[in-house]
């Protein structure tokens, strides 16, 4: 799989932007979720997220991806300021530029793994019928799942579910996949499965993954490690990137 012409972008690009995130849930003692957070992803990035429970982490992940708005700051996704977008326009945004991943897979029981991953090019509504069926073979055949392509959820293993899931987020080609503890619910084995497709998006297709993460082992191998303490950024470090695979290797 090559990169496609509209996520070639320039060196250096700044793809993920967060500026003085602040998150807090009003109650008669406010709970600050996210305090403060700012800091920028490039194209091509494999990022985690880590920190102890409760220090943020997935709320910030939901920031990221605009499932949640800020209290104060600003999220911007590929130079684009989303403070002022309407929900409908937050929607469209997550749906053609951003992909999820999950701890459950949240795939749709009475749909087939090839079923679940045209749905988002169904709402998308940018490829043929036959061209989303294409793409999503595709997709799942990258991934180790020729087999399985017709088989239901409850068909298959845990680590083939969050494999689907992948190739889902991978649908539309999005420029950003945000997942949260991914390999959470998985065995070691389907656990290096998940994050070797991950590992190669990130260099086959020039995706920039942001991930949370319990795993400190997974987290040491991606390129970036931030690592939030009480809803605030305690550091952000970088790594060597390690060789991927590529897709279906």
């Amino acid at each position: 799989m090559t990169p496609s012409p509209e996520k070639q972008t320039a060196p250096g690009h700044v793809l993920l932007e967060a500026s003085n995130l602040t998150r807090i849930l009003p109650a008669i003692v406010p709970v600050t979720l996210v305090q403060d957070v700012s800091f920028q992803v490039g194209e091509a990035e494999f990022v985690a997220i880590t920190g102890p429970s409760g220090s943020g982490k997935s709320s910030l992940l939901y920031l990221l991806g605009l499932l949640d708005r800020p209290t104060s700051g600003e999220v911007r996704i590929d130079g684009l300021p989303t403070h002022a977008l309407t929900s409908a326009e937050m929607a469209h945004l997550r749906l053609e530029k951003l992909g999820f991943v999950f701890q459950f897979h949240f795939l749709l029981p009475e749909f087939t793994a090839l079923e679940n991953v045209m749905i988002p090019m169904q709402r998308l509504g940018k490829r043929s019928p036959k061209a989303q069926l294409d793409h999503a073979t595709e997709l799942l055949a990258a991934l180790g799942l020729e087999e399985f392509l017709h088989r239901r959820p409850e068909q298959l293993s845990g680590g083939q579910r969050q494999r689907v899931a992948v190739a889902r987020a991978l649908a539309n080609s999005p420029q950003l996949i945000l997942a949260d503890e991914p390999t959470g619910s998985l065995d070691s084995v389907s656990t290096e499965q998940v994050f070797e497709s991950l590992q190669a998006i990130v260099k086959t297709e020039r995706t920039t993954v942001v991930a949370v993460t319990h795993d400190i082992d997974l987290a040491d191998r991606m390129d970036r490690r931030i690592h939030l303490v009480d809803g605030r950024i305690d550091y952000d470090r970088h790594h060597q990137r390690e060789e991927a695979p590529g897709l279906g290797a």
